[in-house]
C-alpha cells in the first residue's frame, strides 16, 4: 500500500517516524520474513520484549493455507487469523477487490482440519475475517473451526460509512477516512451505534444456536456435521461444485483439541537476559550506571530483548540516560542481537553476529566490532548478517566490517555507520542517517522515502547500483551534510577503532568529496519548501 504525501499530516508522521508531506510506502512483503524459520524468530523476538503478549499471525485464505497454519503453530504463535477475499479497505484497486483472494470458508476449513490432524489446534486460537456481516456468518465460521471473528466494514457502515471508496483521496464525505478538518466535522457516528450492531449480531447467533440445540458457543466449533449444502438444481452452473472438502469433519486422534487449550512454550525460562536484568537492577531501580560483561554464543537469541522490555516497563518509553546500562559481550552473537534496545542501553559485541541485529532499535546504541587480534581485514569481511536495523526508530549503530543484505530496511530514525552492505540496503527507509564506508550491492535505496544516506563512492558507480525511482544521488557539498558525515565518522572511530574511519578523518572535510548523498525526491522537495518558508519568515522579520 501507499499513503500519499498530502495525507501524511504531522501527527501521522510522528506515529510513523517519518516526515510530514512525504509519501509512505508499505512494502508488499515483510523483509525480515523469508521462511517459516524467519517467522519463528520474529515471534520469539516479540515474545521476549513482552512475555505477556499473545502473538498473532494473519494468513490469507488460499489453497495450502493449512500447511502454513501448521508451520505458524509450530513457530509458537498463539493466534492465527484466516482472512478472506471480501471486505478490506475502500482504497483497494478494483482489480484486487474483484479478482484477488479466496473466500474465507475455504481457508478456514483447511486450516482447522490440518491443525486438528497434526494435533496443533489446541495450541492456537483461530480467527476468521473478510466480509463478515451477520450472526449467520459467525455461526458458519464456528462450525468450520473458528473461535474468534473479525468485523471491520460492517461496523464502519453502522458508524456512518457510505462506501464511496475514496479513502485514498482524503475526500471522505462522511468524515471517516480523511484528515481534512472540515470533512471530519461531518462525522456523526457514535460508539452506541457500533455497540448496537454487535448486540444484534450476538442475538442472531443466540437464535441460530437455539435452533440447532447448542447451549455453549464452544460446542459449535468444528461441528461441520451441522452444515449441509443447499439444493443446487435450480442453479445449473453450480451443479459441479463439490463442497465435500469444506464439510469434511476434522480428523485427528480422539483426544485432539478443537479449540485452544494449551499454552505455547517459548523457551524464555533459560534466557541469558534474566541474568542481564538481575545485574542491571541498580540501573532500573536507582538509575545507577552498570556494566555487565558476558560471553555469548550464536545459540543465544534476542540477547537484550527481554532487558529492553523491562527497561520500558520499569522506567517508561523514554528509557534511561545515555549509556546507563553497558552490555559488554564477547563471542558470536545469535539472531536478533540487541533487538528493541531503548535509550540508555549500550550493547557492545566483540565478535561477529547473525541476522536481524538491532531489529527495532529504539534509542539504544549497538556496536559490533572484531577483536583486535582478529585474523582478517574487517572492512573486507561480513561481520553482521542480513536485515540489520530492520524497523529501527531511534538510536545509533556502528559496525566495523560489512553487513549482509537488506541493511537498515524500514529504518525510520536510527543513525548507522557500516563499512559495506549487500543488496537492497536502505530499502523503504523513511528517516535517520546511514553512512556506508565501502561497497554497496544492487538495488540500494529502493522505495526509500525519507532520511539520508552518505555512501563512499570512490568508483563513482553508485548510480548504477542504486534504485533511482525515488531518490537522487548528489555530490556531498552542503555544510550541514559534511558536518553530519564527519560527526558520524568520529563516533564510529571512537566506538569501533575503525581503520577506514581513521583514514577518512585524516583527510578532514575534504573526504566528503569521495562521498555521494542519497536523498529521496520528496524529502528534497520538503526540505526546499521548509528553507523557503524560513527565508520568507526571516525577510518578514527584517522588513518589520
Amino acid at each position: 500500500g501507499q499513503l500519499p504525501g498530502h495525507k501524511v499530516y504531522p501527527w501521522i508522521a510522528k506515529t510513523r517516524h517519518s516526515t510530514p508531506g512525504v509519501g509512505l510506502i508499505s512494502p508488499p512483503p515483510h523483509h525480515d520474513i523469508y521462511s517459516i524459520e524467519d517467522l519463528a524468530q520474529l515471534i520469539h523476538d516479540l515474545k521476549c520484549v513482552n512475555p505477556a503478549a499473545e502473538i498473532s499471525v494473519k494468513l490469507v485464505a488460499e489453497a495450502g493455507v493449512g500447511t502454513i497454519a501448521a508451520g505458524v503453530a509450530k513457530a509458537k504463535a498463539e493466534h492465527i487469523v484466516i482472512s478472506g477475499h471480501d471486505g478490506g479497505t475502500g482504497a483497494s484497486p478494483l482489480s484486487s477487490l474483484k479478482h484477488a483472494g479466496l473466500p474465507w470458508e475455504l481457508g478456514l476449513a483447511e486450516a482447522h482440519q490440518v491443525l486438528v490432524m497434526n494435533e496443533l489446534r489446541g495450541r492456537v486460537r483461530l480467527q476468521v475475517d473478510g466480509g463478515l456481516r451477520t450472526g449467520r456468518d459467525v455461526v458458519i465460521g464456528a462450525l468450520l473451526g473458528a473461535e474468534e471473528f473479525g468485523f471491520a466494514t460492517a461496523p464502519l457502515v453502522a458508524a456512518g460509512c457510505i462506501m464511496m471508496r475514496v479513502c485514498h483521496l482524503n475526500t471522505c464525505p462522511v468524515g471517516i477516512a480523511t484528515q481534512d478538518p472540515a470533512l471530519r466535522e461531518r462525522f456523526a457516528g457514535t460508539p452506541e451505534q457500533v455497540v448496537r450492531f454487535f448486540l444484534f449480531v450476538a442475538e442472531h447467533v443466540r437464535e441460530l444456536m437455539a435452533s440447532l440445540g447448542i447451549a455453549r458457543f464452544d460446542d459449535l466449533i468444528g461441528r461441520t456435521d451441522l452444515l449441509r449444502s443447499v439444493d443446487l438444481d435450480d442453479m445449473p452452473w453450480l451443479r459441479d461444485l463439490d463442497l465435500a472438502p469444506i464439510l469434511a469433519p476434522a480428523r485427528g486422534h480422539a483426544s485432539s483439541a478443537r479449540v485452544r487449550v494449551d499454552a505455547q512454550d517459548h523457551g524464555l525460562a533459560d534466557k541469558l537476559d534474566h541474568a542481564l536484568i538481575a545485574e542491571a537492577e541498580p540501573a532500573l531501580a536507582r538509575g545507577e550506571r552498570v556494566r555487565v560483561a558476558r560471553r555469548v554464543r550464536n545459540t543465544d537469541r534476542t540477547v537484550g530483548g527481554m532487558l529492553a522490555g523491562e527497561v520500558v516497563r520499569r522506567v517508561g518509553p523514554d528509557g534511561l540516560p545515555d549509556d546507563t546500562i553497558r552490555l559488554a559481550l564477547e563471542g558470536t552473537g545469535g539472531q536478533s542481537l540487541g533487538a528493541w534496545l531503548p535509550r540508555g542501553v549500550t550493547l557492545e559485541l566483540v565478535g561477529p553476529c547473525n541476522d536481524y541485529a538491532g531489529k527495532g532499535l529504539s534509542g539504544g546504541v549497538l556496536v559490533v566490532r572484531p577483536a583486535d587480534d582478529v585474523g582478517y581485514v574487517p572492512e573486507e569481511t561480513v561481520v553482521v548478517g542480513n536485515t540489520v536495523l530492520y524497523g529501527a526508530t531511534a538510536g545509533e549503530a556502528y559496525v566495523r566490517g560489512r553487513a549482509g543484505e537488506r541493511f537498515a530496511v524500514r529504518n525510520s530514525g536510527a543513525t548507522a555507520v557500516v563499512e559495506g552492505v549487500g543488496d537492497h540496503g536502505c530499502e523503504y527507509m523513511t528517516g535517520g542517517v546511514v553512512v556506508v564506508l565501502g561497497a554497496t550491492g544492487r538495488n540500494f535505496a529502493a522505495g526509500m522515502s525519507g532520511g539520508v544516506a552518505y555512501v563512499l563512492d570512490d568508483d563513482e558507480r553508485l548510480h548504477e547500483r542504486a534504485n533511482l525511482e525515488l531518490v537522487d544521488i548528489d555530490p556531498l557539498e552542503e555544510p550541514g551534510d559534511v558536518a553530519a558525515l564527519l560527526g558520524a565518522l568520529e563516533r564510529h572511530a571512537s566506538w569501533t577503532g575503525s581503520a577506514v574511519a581513521a583514514r577518512l578523518l585524516a583527510e578532514g572535510p575534504a573526504c566528503a568529496r569521495r562521498f555521494a548523498r542519497v536523498l529521496p525526491h520528496d524529502m528534497k522537495r520538503v526540505l526546499a519548501e521548509r528553507a523557503a518558508r524560513a527565508a520568507a519568515a526571516a525577510e518578514g522579520v527584517l522588513a518589520d
